[in-house]
Parts: structure tokens; C-alpha cells; sequence
């Protein structure tokens, strides 16, 4: 989408690859299971700092994003999950509000952040090829920002629609409940909370 990424050293950046079998839920609901995995390990290892999952998989302090999550189909049907968490630096020339471990008060180590990041990351691996989709969204609902929060979702086509978060939808879809009360499921987008 054209933007810019730099990496500091002291911030995490790290990918790993997952090879779906037929009996997997959909490989782009990994998204879901990196986002549990990236919020737990920060519940672990910086218990003061508050962090909450925003759709799909942007881990945010209050209104400022502290990790990212990209997924990418490789030609043999692997995915390949990367994440970036903002551990001691975070850009001070972007349009979004960022944040990093270190400007919250908390101090993290790569290898520390890396090694808890890798065991839960398996553990959610895991409990999405055993259990499905449904326990996923289960969980990343109880990380996520409150049913009700108003947001807005900028499509690819430029268009911007606000509303109300309605939970996911059974594949995982953000439910956006609009003005007039129906709602719509986003399955890309960028979603901004208001």
C-alpha cells in the first residue's frame, strides 16, 4: 500500500511460516491467531502496559499502535506471518499515533520478546488447527476493543464508512453496524477507531 517501514534496532521484527493442511481453518485467519499470540506475550512480559487488539491484528495502546501483523501467500500455499512490535523505538513522523514498550514504561528484550513470542505463537497454532476458527474469534473477542466502539473502515476503493463494531462474523469479518441499523462485513480494509 505504498508505505514506509524502517527498523531500528531494539524493536522486534520477526517472521515464521506456517504450512496449512486441508483439515486448517482459513490461512488468512491466522491473522487472528498472531494478533493472540503478539497481545499475550505482551500481557506477560509488560503486565502494566494495556494493550487491545483492533481489527484485524494491529495491537494498539489506547489510541497508538505498538505492533503490526502482515500475512503473505507463498507459491507452495504457505503463509508467511510477519510481525513487527515497536519494543524500544517507534516513528515520530507518521499520520497514525504510535507507541513502543520503552515510551509506556516497560522494557522488553528481543531475545526475551522473541522466545515467549515463538511459545505462544505455537500454543494459538495449535488450538486453531484442533479447534477451528470459532474458539479463535472467541478469544481475540476478549482482547479486542468493546463491542459498540464507533470506527470507521477506509476500503480499497477510497470509500470510508463509519459505524459501530458488531463482533466478527463466523470467518471472521468485522461486523460494522451502520447508522441505520444493518450491518456490513468488512473482509479488508483499514479500520480506524474514532
Amino acid at each position: 500500500m505504498g508505505r514506509a517501514w524502517t527498523s531500528p534496532i531494539g524493536n522486534f521484527y520477526g517472521s515464521t511460516i506456517v504450512r496449512p493442511i486441508l483439515s486448517d481453518p482459513a490461512p488468512a485467519s491466522l491473522a487472528f491467531v498472531a494478533a493472540i499470540a503478539v497481545h499475550d506475550t505482551l500481557a506477560r512480559l509488560a503486565p502494566d502496559v494495556h494493550t487491545f487488539i483492533k481489527w484485524p491484528n494491529d495491537i494498539l495502546v489506547g489510541d497508538a499502535k505498538l505492533s503490526g501483523i502482515l500475512l503473505e501467500r507463498s507459491g507452495d500455499g504457505a503463509v508467511v506471518v510477519g510481525i513487527g512490535v515497536n519494543l524500544a523505538f517507534h516513528p515520530r513522523d507518521v499520520p497514525r499515533p504510535v507507541t513502543s514498550l520503552a515510551a509506556q514504561g516497560a522494557e522488553v528484550s528481543v531475545p526475551v520478546f522473541q522466545q515467549e513470542l515463538a511459545d505462544r505463537f505455537a500454543a494459538w497454532l495449535g488450538i486453531w488447527r484442533a479447534d477451528g476458527l470459532a474458539a479463535i474469534c472467541t478469544e481475540w473477542l476478549a482482547r479486542a476493543h468493546p463491542i459498540g466502539t464507533p470506527l470507521s473502515v477506509s476500503e480499497a476503493d477510497g470509500q470510508v464508512t463509519p459505524g459501530l463494531f458488531g463482533g466478527l462474523a463466523a470467518d471472521g469479518a468485522l461486523q460494522l453496524r451502520l447508522a441505520d441499523g444493518q450491518v456490513r462485513a468488512i473482509h479488508a480494509g483499514d479500520v480506524f477507531l474514532v
